[in-house]
């Protein structure tokens, strides 16, 4: 897919047993500031574990930026595998981004999140990442909408939100992690 002018050249790749290591790199009080804390070396290694086993209600990917400033995903596609977690020659991998099953009042439908390691934020590339999940979903034709629940302190993921198109719903509380409440923003896209 073709952006425009000044947008990251970003695409999206299955995650695969070696991104534990990017997972790690996610795993920092920066990182997860607004999500409750580091996770324990058995959470991440749990986590790793679900991302691998996701297929079918769900996808995990890893986020590729290319430096050369082609247009990754034309080449490729969304979810294209090729060229390893490092992906080809002068590309970073810069993140994850993916998507899953959950029952949200009522309506069946994906969740999304989403990370870009400190050194690459400010760029769009979070935003250019959700827009890529979002047409995966979307192509999938499983579900009619795709949520996302950054907490409302969170104003970097916020405006990931509205600049790849989701519609702001609500102010809610949602359990994350398990056992502690958190104050978030509900935002939503429809895919069909």
């Amino acid at each position: 897919m073709t952006r425009g002018t000044g947008a990251p050249r970003v695409r999206i790749e299955e995650w695969t047993a070696d991104d534990i290591d990017l997972l790690h790199r996610l795993n920092t009080p920066v990182m997860t500031e607004h999500l409750g804390g580091p996770e324990t070396e058995a959470q991440v290694a749990a986590r790793h574990a679900r991302y691998l086993a996701l297929d079918g209600p769900g996808r995990m990917f890893r986020v590729v930026l290319a430096a050369d400033g082609t247009d990754t995903a034309a080449e490729t596609g969304p979810g294209a595998a090729d060229g390893g977690p490092a992906g080809r020659a002068g590309e970073a991998v810069v993140g994850s981004v993916g998507y899953w099953e959950l029952t949200w009042r009522g309506e069946r439908a994906y969740e999304t999140g989403w990370g870009v390691l400190p050194e690459f934020q400010g760029r769009g590339i979070a935003a250019a990442a959700a827009r890529e999940v979002i047409a995966v979903a979307r192509a999938e034709g499983r579900h009619r909408a795709l949520y996302a629940f950054p907490s409302v302190a969170h104003a970097a993921s916020n405006a990931v939100c509205r600049k790849a198109g989701f519609g702001f719903q609500e102010e809610c509380e949602i359990e994350y992690p398990k056992g502690r409440l958190m104050r978030a923003n509900n935002w939503r896209v429809v895919l069909d």
